[in-house]
């Protein structure tokens, strides 16, 4: 499994990324953001980090470059697609998930170890998980507070992947910090499961992630 790693200025989680899929079997490479073509990659992580200093609002500079044209052919494909923090609010902004990711409640970063439940397993990247499985990993963002008017349509389609167990540290409407499109190829998640890859790290829960993505069979 060829996973390509999208790197924008700013990005800093893309190293972190590359060791977990690592970890998890599968052969990462990177990507730049002027890059179109991404039709030798069998799926596709867009990390975390501060792309273009977050200029605008987190995600909005991005989402006008060359390599998301290439990640919407990918789409196209039926490969799957994970956005990890920043990488969510690019993937929101452009439109392949839905809703927004808008400033924390506290208009502050928020930068802490978080309970979640996993939601959803139909996406590739829970699948590997149970339904309503808790699961640790750390949460760091300033704009991760997901609300969508059409939150109805997230329950009726299982579009709803991941949410806060206990605190809602953000604000979240329902709680909610993972969502999917309507296919579930398409995932964005506020924590970042990268950093929960390994023990030494606090976690190693974040790791099958990576796997669901490596043993992914289309």
């Amino acid at each position: 499994m060829k996973v390509g790693i999208i790197r924008f200025p700013g990005s800093n989680c893309d190293r972190d990324v590359f060791h977990a899929l690592k970890i998890a079997g599968g052969e990462p490479d990177y990507v730049w953001w002027n890059q179109k073509d991404l039709s030798n990659f069998d799926a596709i992580v867009v990390p975390g980090g501060f792309s273009y200093g977050d200029y605008l609002r987190a995600g909005a500079i991005a989402s006008i470059t060359p390599v998301i044209d290439g990640i919407k052919e990918i789409v196209k494909e039926e490969k799957p697609v994970l956005g990890i923090c920043n990488g969510a609010q690019i993937l929101a902004e452009v439109g392949l998930v839905p809703g927004v990711f808008t400033n924390n409640d506290n208009a502050k970063f928020i930068c802490k170890q978080v309970e979640l439940k996993v939601t959803s397993t139909r996406t590739p990247f829970t699948s590997m998980y149970k339904k309503n499985e808790i699961i640790n990993m750390p949460m760091a963002h300033a704009e991760g507070r997901y609300y969508n008017e059409e939150i109805e349509k997230l329950h009726e389609q299982d579009q709803i992947v991941l949410k806060f167990e206990g605190e809602n540290p953000n604000g979240s409407m329902e709680a909610i910090t993972g969502v999917c499109d309507e296919t579930g190829l398409i995932c964005a998640v506020m924590p970042h499961p990268e950093r929960a890859s390994e023990m030494v790290l606090g976690s190693s829960d974040g790791l099958k992630f990576f796997k669901g993505i490596v043993n992914f069979k289309s």
